[in-house]
């Protein structure tokens, strides 16, 4: 499974940062480091909406506030 998050500038400024500290922490935490590959990218075309995340190709819009549900709910089913 890889996960890209944008790191550009608008996204930067949402919280970016603080989405990629927590998705490291609950993949460590749900032993997932073999399962689960982290990517940054610049610029996914949706900043209006907030973080640009990609899941298998996905879109998603995250807040660090929406994030640890985001990880329930598509990472963690997903790999059940």
């Amino acid at each position: 499974m890889v996960i890209t998050i944008c790191i550009g500038s608008s996204c930067h400024l949402k919280g970016s940062r603080e989405i990629i500290q927590i998705l490291e922490r609950l993949i460590t935490l749900h032993n997932l480091k073999n399962k689960v590959e982290l990517n940054g990218s610049f610029c996914m075309g949706q900043c209006m909406k907030g973080v640009c995340v990609k899941l298998d190709g996905e879109l998603f819009s995250l807040q660090p506030s929406t994030t640890e549900q985001f990880f329930k709910d598509e990472v963690l089913r997903r790999l059940a």
